[in-house]
């Protein structure tokens, strides 16, 4: 089979199982805050990761016994699918749906745990964490990949599935949810959600930001390997390892340094300020044509994205009532996601356009230029902070 022909198919293949996963993952998004909002949600995080074992244990079994039968699809001459692929779609959305509709019960369970003055700090140490085992995983599935079977790199992910359930297993805390109105539907509460969100003019506000921030941002950073294979003329894997390293390091010391900073009470000029260094950064990567230059860039590139994210969690916790928590951070992962692949497609046609400088250059620059458009017309997200030591009272939700 030609080189060519078979990076085509990989292509293909890697295609269709985003697809697979991206529509599933936007609904639960959707549906994850209200979900949170309604059931105990330690239970509710059990469960969830729970379906995320068994889809890994599938996945594992599909790879071994899944049948080879080829499938022919759409695409370039002799492009096929085996049977067992076919299988793995579902399977590896199920995965990425369970991850999205564990993260608002995740975040809403952390204030039940430590106090507000603690939040910043609370957050930043798990989600530091988060991205260092994120990082050792990703390695441990290259090695395992390169040395053993694909069935093998599938157990990293179930290590890190059970031992989050087991250590849920050992909560001993009551998260069950604090609400002023009884239940209804999970989509009347949903919609209920992002009428609260419209009433926040600074949560909607920091939503829109990171709405926008995501789509710049991926617009470059889906061209990584292109960055470095044309525009500093490597080559070697290795150094897109290095990178995408560097810039989740980079993420995780983000996560942990944030809670250093006393952001509490002017944590929307906090996050103005990281967008702005953002885009510098990304312009600086079409700036520099040295790998030595482009991984100290990585680095403090990855730290914005990690610091953004410990602030905007802590607001959320110590601002929005209980009852309507899950909700605000749901309607976060809708508007965080749903602009993603579209700036990632985006990204491709600009690389055609303007060149891999260019895209760095273009998309660095206009987050550069929307953190001044935040100074300017984003007041109310200019003004958004907290007192560590207050709390708030629960809300009733609208009829």
């Amino acid at each position: 089979m030609p080189t060519g022909s078979r990076t085509a198919y990989v292509a293909l293949d890697l295609a269709f199982l985003g697809l697979s996963s991206a529509i599933p993952t936007l609904v639960g998004a959707f549906f994850s805050g209200a979900l949170a909002d309604r059931y105990d949600r330690g239970r509710l995080m059990r469960a969830i990761n729970l379906l995320s074992i068994v889809a890994t244990v599938l996945i594992a079994a599909d790879i071994v016994y899944g049948p080879a039968t080829r499938l022919p699809l759409p695409g370039p001459a002799g492009f096929f699918v085996p049977l067992w692929v076919i299988f793995l779609y579902p399977l590896w959305a199920t995965v990425t749906v369970t991850t999205t509709l564990f993260r608002p019960a995740f975040n809403t369970a952390v204030p039940r745990v430590v106090e507000a003055a603690q939040f910043g700090r609370a957050n930043g140490l798990i989600y530091g964490v988060a991205a260092a085992s994120s990082l050792v995983g990703t390695i441990g599935v290259g090695v395992l990949l390169g040395a053993t079977s694909a069935v093998y790199a599938i157990g990293v992910p179930f290590v890190l599935f059970f031992g989050t359930q087991t250590a849920l297993l050992l909560v001993d805390v009551d998260l069950s949810v604090t609400r002023k109105t009884p239940p209804r539907s999970v989509l009347t509460e949903a919609r209920a959600g992002f009428a609260y969100l419209g009433r926040r003019r600074e949560l909607l506000e920091m939503t829109v930001a990171a709405l926008i921030v995501n789509f710049l941002s991926a617009l470059a950073l889906v061209e990584v390997a292109l960055y470095l294979q044309s525009w500093l003329g490597l080559s070697n894997g290795i150094w897109y390892g290095a990178l995408v390293a560097t810039l989740t390091a980079g993420t995780a010391i983000g996560f942990v340094l944030a809670s250093h900073l006393k952001f509490e009470m002017r944590a929307g000029r906090m996050i103005i300020l990281i967008t702005g260094l953002m885009g510098i950064a990304l312009l600086a990567f079409g700036l520099v044509r040295s790998v030595w230059l482009a991984l100290p860039i990585a680095f403090v590139y990855g730290l914005m994205p990690g610091m953004i994210m410990t602030i905007f969690l802590s607001t959320v916790q110590a601002t929005v009532p209980d009852e309507m928590m899950g909700r605000v951070f749901s309607a976060d992962e809708v508007g965080s996601y749903a602009l993603v692949p579209v700036g990632q497609f985006a990204g491709g046609l600009l690389v055609l356009a303007l060149g891999v400088q260019g895209t760095y250059l273009t998309a660095g620059g206009a987050i550069v230029l929307f953190a001044l458009l935040m100074v300017v017309s984003f007041g109310a997200l200019r003004r958004l902070g907290y007192q560590p030591h207050e709390e708030v009272e629960p809300a009733a939700e609208p009829v």
